[in-house]
């Protein structure tokens, strides 16, 4: 059913880098309101001190966190505190009734083993990982209109997903030679203070990190996983249970020296030859009708400058025709498509609004 009349909503954790990004796409939305923002480190400050860009936009203070009396005053919540931090105020406010999109990676696993391997931290409410909802609209729509609890994905997940989905769905490629190779703009490591993202540290440099190791490793291999169907799908056998992965991938990130944006390349072998045109092809008619995913026209390539501040994912198709191999590249805001913008695409399904609802700015440009 779509919602007519305004939703309050309440954003946990909002004094970091994506916190801020949600804060500015809500002000902008013309059927929400900010009935809370909260922050553990800048409580009792204006949001105008932590965000100047926001000054007369966002007229309140941030507060400590009360999951109860935050519930109390929104309606649905988005919740953008660090991994492992986000279990108990998630909790709390599905036993209030109050949608969340969690930002974190604490809901995105279905999986509590694969959770606890990769974050070193057993997961103590294993029946909401199960209901959770993986937020790419893209795949899971239906779903998140129903669901109380969407896990928003991580920024390269949602490049990585959206760049390989309809070969992996198509059953084109070789589930086993999947090579990503992404670079992320330093937002996408927090607002925190740390070495390696100080000026000095990362102008003027290129860094691969957390090489083998990364995080979202498990994330993209459940996600293209769950594509493949009950052995329908050509060269790709069919899922031996919810912690069996039947997509691998290598997956190497960068760090680059710009504020916010995410490119992507990947790499796969193609199961048999199929032309760049026919490529192409599959692609249209995979992502017809998606608002947020633009193709690139022939050789066009995607490119970070041209989605940023936006929600827009784009994505261009190449092909190795004698080696065998297709190439994707995607493009897309770290901050926005691949966090705040999609998190209030998912809730913007949750409460019944269109999805996309106070969304729809194109990026800065230059």
């Amino acid at each position: 059913m779509t919602q007519t009349r305004s939703v309050k909503v309440a954003v946990v954790g909002a004094s970091g880098y994506t916190g801020g990004e949600l804060l500015r796409l809500i002000v902008g939305h013309p059927k929400m309101t900010l009935a809370a923002v909260t922050s553990e480190k800048s409580a009792g400050s204006p949001v105008s001190a932590v965000f100047p860009h926001l000054a007369s936009l966002v007229p309140c203070s941030f507060e400590a966190l009360a999951p109860e009396a935050i519930a109390e005053r929104a309606e649905a919540v988005f919740i953008a505190l660090p991994h492992t931090k986000s279990f108990a105020p998630v909790a709390a406010c599905l036993a209030a009734n109050k949608p969340v999109v969690d930002l974190s990676a604490d809901y995105r696993l279905k999986n509590p083993r694969s959770y606890e391997t990769w974050y070193e931290t057993v997961h103590p409410y294993p029946k909401l990982l199960e209901e959770a909802v993986y937020g790419l609209p893209e795949l899971h729509r239906a779903k998140i209109r129903t669901a109380r609890l969407v896990a928003s994905p991580g920024c390269y997940p949602t490049a990585a997903i959206l760049q390989l989905a309809p070969l992996v769905a198509k059953g084109l490629v070789h589930s086993d030679a999947i090579i990503i190779d992404a670079k992320s703009g330093i937002s996408g490591a927090g607002r925190s203070p740390a070495l390696p993202y100080h000026f000095p540290e990362a102008h003027e440099s290129v860094e691969a990190y957390k090489i083998g190791q990364h995080r979202h490793v498990p994330e993209i291999e459940q996600e293209l996983s769950a594509l493949v169907s009950s052995g329908t799908v050509r060269g790709i056998a069919p899922s031996a249970g919810d912690d069996a992965t039947t997509v691998k991938v290598v997956f190497t990130p960068h760090l680059v020296p710009m504020n916010r944006g995410i490119l992507s390349t990947a790499y796969c072998r193609l199961q048999a030859t199929v032309g760049l045109e026919e490529l192409r092809a599959i692609y249209s008619d995979y992502y017809k009708g998606e608002r947020f995913v633009r193709l690139q026209e022939g050789d066009t390539c995607a490119n970070p400058r041209n989605v940023r501040g936006s929600n827009f994912c784009d994505l261009a198709v190449f092909a190795n025709a004698e080696a065998g191999w297709v190439i994707t590249v995607a493009a897309l805001d770290n901050l926005v498509k691949g966090a705040a913008g999609q998190a209030l695409q998912a809730m913007n399904l949750m409460v019944g609004f269109p999805e996309e609802m106070g969304l729809t700015a194109p990026g800065a440009y230059p």
